[in-house]
């Protein structure tokens, strides 16, 4: 594996190990939400609240602002120097500000038109519409910090530094569970002092990159342009990313709107079903393209296409080695790990058998959607954010098609086929499309193929212990070492790397180092 690879690696173990701490710190949040604020008219209109700014973070915040940033900033950096570079910085930031500024003030005076637009039923109650458009305005002026908090990733990942950014959403669960217990046993209304906590938590996570970009040097004082050609540049690409963004979003409306016209607990089955596929895509896939973006980016700017073409090869390596046996587990133990996490109380053994369906066939393609992810970097990192988007645009069609077509005979498993086939051209599209650019192949064959054995291997073995029911689960250590002890024999450099990097990440975050 070259060292671009290895570095790849390195900063992905860290975004791994972060983003597995927020994720299970997310759930204790989600346990002490639900004990202090339950299900009734407040927690709906804190939810909906909380969901207006939530949805400008992914539309214009995390992946399309950082994104669009990285590749011009390391761009900039690389051609006119480091100074450039912070004045381009502060440039966005100016701009970041204008922008959210004025669009924090549109909503506070228009909430609820906002409120009536985002949950158009509350109008039917006035207590409830009222409260929600009081949550609004406390809860949106959020989206200023989050995106602020964006663009100091993008910075910092631009420096080889991801510990502070991938550590932002972990002080966000932290905020919200203080505040829910803090207003829970003060007596004080629980949905008010958690909108409260969003803004505090925001705070806490813009403040938390502060010290990060005073070790790289970063000075936020200094010259800055409205004209500044790099922000101009970053606002071009951005526009592509955005409207891939908004592609995503409407796959799931769209993807919901279908569902509701098979029987009912369709549209559960499939929620909780990608709830699960999500986790190991959101710890480890989301992981290696965050760290791949800025490495990416730098080699292109650079100019140095033999090396870029090495790193994905990498990206892509580490990619499938965990994707692959994560989604041969997932299928052959289904049931089994359905039944432990939610086959309790209402949620039958029906509701089991049905959500089991589903989770196979998401995990089916669940190879694919984490491949894209680097792939999809790969082209930002070319300042391309435009085939991406039009191939997004294409597979929707592919998604939503196939998906209508086969939800009459599967019903609501046709619907997870349908997204792990559109996943399945996506990621052909991306490789094709990336073929003509690069003139490596993205994709090391060797490793793809010794993978995709020895996940056929410990799949196989998995199938047969989940006679077992919940016990089989146990077996899930056994299953992960004899996939790791074959990629060893076999020599797949992956085994080694992230055996390697664990332990380095281990030692670097005990000592709180980025």
């Amino acid at each position: 594996m070259s060292k671009h690879g290895q570095q790849i690696a390195r900063n992905a173990s860290v975004v791994a190990v972060a983003t597995l701490g927020s994720r299970i710190l997310g759930f204790v949040r989600d346990l002490i939400v639900a004990f202090a604020l339950g299900a009734g008219m407040f927690a709906d209109a804190f939810f909906v609240a909380f969901r207006i700014p939530n949805l400008m973070r992914r539309l214009f915040g995390e992946g399309s602002l950082t994104m669009a940033f990285i590749p011009v900033y390391s761009r900039v950096r690389e051609e006119e120097g480091e100074e450039a570079a912070q004045q381009m910085a502060r440039s966005a930031m100016i701009w970041l500000g204008i922008i959210l500024g004025a669009l924090t003030v549109a909503v506070e005076l228009a909430a609820g038109p906002v409120t009536l637009a985002i949950a158009p039923g509350f109008a039917d109650d006035s207590e409830l519409f009222a409260t929600t458009v009081s949550l609004v305005r406390i809860c949106f002026p959020y989206v200023i910090f989050i995106c602020g908090v964006a663009l100091c990733m993008g910075i910092l990942n631009s420096h080889q530094r991801f510990l502070a950014p991938a550590l932002a959403p972990a002080v966000l669960n932290v905020a919200l569970i203080i505040a829910a217990l803090i207003s829970h046993y003060a007596g004080y209304n629980v949905a008010y002092g958690m909108a409260y906590g969003v803004l505090a938590g925001g705070a806490a996570q813009l403040l938390m990159q502060q010290g990060a970009l005073s070790r790289i040097g970063f000075r936020r004082r200094g010259r800055w342009s409205l004209f500044d050609p790099g922000v101009r540049r970053m606002g071009l690409l951005m526009l592509p990313t955005v409207f891939g963004a908004a592609v995503y979003q409407l796959n799931i409306l769209l993807g919901t709107l279908l569902a509701s016209f098979l029987p009912t607990g369709s549209v559960s089955y499939l929620y909780y079903a990608d709830r699960l596929v999500q986790f190991p895509l959101g710890v480890f896939g989301l992981a290696v393209s965050t760290a791949a973006l800025p490495s990416l980016a730098a080699l292109a700017a650079k100019g140095e296409m033999d090396d870029f073409g090495g790193a994905l090869r990498s990206a892509n390596g580490l990619t499938l080695f965990i994707a692959l046996p994560a989604a041969a587990g997932l299928m052959a133990l289904a049931e089994p790990v359905i039944s432990v996490l939610f086959g309790h109380g209402k949620f039958g053994p029906e509701a089991v058998s049905s959500t089991a369906s589903a989770l196979i066939a998401y995990s089916a393609g669940l190879p694919f959607i984490a491949l894209s992810r680097p792939l999809v970097s790969a082209f930002y990192a070319l300042e391309d954010t435009k085939t991406p988007v039009k191939i997004a645009v294409l597979c929707l069609f592919v998604n939503i098609g196939l998906g209508a077509w086969l939800m009459v005979p599967l019903k609501h498993v046709g619907l997870a086929v349908a997204v792990s086939a559109a996943s399945l051209v996506n990621a052909l599209l991306l490789f094709i499309f990336l073929r003509r650019r690069v003139s490596v192949a993205p994709v090391e064959g060797a490793v793809m193929l010794k993978a995709v054995l020895l996940s056929t291997l410990i799949g196989a073995g998995a199938w047969y212990t989940g006679r077992f029911g919940a016990w089989s689960l146990a077996f899930i250590p056994v299953w992960a070492g004899v996939y790791f002890l074959g990629a060893h024999v076999t020599n797949m450099g992956e085994a080694r790397m992230f055996a390697d990097v664990y332990r380095s990440a281990r030692r670097r975050l005990g000592r709180g180092r980025p």
